[in-house]
């Protein structure tokens, strides 16, 4: 609930507005309505009959030795579990957090979307991995992208009540600015976030560029083409005024030439740079994680490398994503995906 929405529901139960000050904060810190003692007995009782309060629990948590990268695997309530990454940098902890019990985009890298969707995570279930993950590190949060597993956008309102939530002074406090939301591509929901006023920063996973290329790899692709994506982001950013961040996965033998350096370059800077409006284009270059299921191998440093230049010579700014938890398998996916065989058998 949001604060004005707790206010609301005090006032109806009879109780001061005030109650909902004392309340909100300290449900965003992670302590449940039973342990905040200063809101009284009867007050308890009538928070513990209209609502539920629960954190995901830790069913799993590994530490990475290279460079402190944390990764979890998340309980929730009915048993489903999601993963959770924390990584540490200069300017903060950053947390990576799902959107989904699996994911039905499909897209044939990702580790994911295998087995599909199994459903929606909730606003409470999004904000408590954010949540959940503060605690146990005893660390503030200050930033957060949403490129764990699920497509945000496609649990279109859960995920704007969280951006809604997460960002209240009274609760995490963090900023629009600081909160990074991923999308594979589902245009008419960017088009519908562009007019919700939130300073969030898009990022697109593009992948390829071409339809044919990108269809192969991306199911989403036949819905939605590259033309019509990429007309999309102009669209957001013309409304926004916000940078959109380009993903791109690196696959050796399937996207990864100069010639496809090449090719993206000139779609971007045909759709994002027209005499009307000039959009800065960035693209983050994502060697693959390797999957066993998927049999896709990441692109040589060279290859890489190549691809970059090539990039930046036509004027787009290219640089390489750093694997971090790499010796803990902090990709997503694949932690539940190992969790799960192992109920199975």
């Amino acid at each position: 609930m949001l604060p004005a929405e707790l206010e609301e529901w005090m006032l109806s139960e009879g109780e001061p507005k005030y109650r909902a000050k004392q309340l909100f904060p300290r449900l965003h810190r992670g302590e449940s309505p039973s342990e905040i003692s200063n809101l009284g007995k009867r007050l308890q009782e009538k928070l513990a009959a209209a609502f539920t309060y629960h954190l995901p629990a830790v069913e799993q948590k590994l530490v990475s030795a290279l460079d402190g990268t944390v990764k979890y695997l998340f309980a929730l309530e009915d048993g489903n579990c999601v993963e959770t990454v924390v990584m540490r940098y200069e300017h903060g902890n950053t947390v990576c957090i799902s959107s989904q019990v699996g994911c039905r985009m499909g897209c044939k890298f990702c580790a994911s979307t295998i087995g599909g969707r199994v459903r929606d995570l909730t606003p409470g279930e999004l904000l408590g991995q954010v949540i959940a993950a503060q605690k146990d590190l005893g660390e503030r949060i200050s930033n957060i992208v949403m490129m764990g597993i699920g497509e945000p956008l496609d649990n279109y309102d859960n995920v704007l009540r969280f951006l809604h939530l997460v960002t209240c002074e009274e609760g995490l406090n963090i900023g629009a600015r600081h909160i990074s939301l991923s999308t594979c591509g589902l245009v008419d929901r960017i088009l519908r976030l562009s007019e919700e006023e939130l300073a969030i920063t898009l990022s697109v996973s593009l992948h390829a560029p071409d339809d044919e290329t990108r269809s192969a790899i991306m199911p989403i692709n036949n819905r939605w083409g590259v033309d019509a994506l990429l007309d999309a982001c102009r669209v957001y950013f013309e409304r926004t005024g916000r940078r959109i961040s380009f993903e791109y996965t690196l696959i050796a033998g399937r996207n990864d030439s100069e010639a496809n350096a090449e090719r993206l370059a000139k779609v971007l800077n045909r759709h994002l740079r027209t005499r009307e409006q000039t959009m800065p284009i960035h693209v983050n270059l994502i060697p693959v994680n390797e999957v066993d299921e998927t049999g896709f191998q990441r692109s040589g440093r060279a290859a890489v490398a190549a691809f970059a230049r090539v990039l930046e010579s036509r004027g787009i700014r290219a640089t390489v994503r750093r694997k971090l938890g790499s010796d803990i398998n902090a990709s997503c996916g694949q932690l539940r995906r190992t969790h799960l065989a192992k109920k199975e058998n």
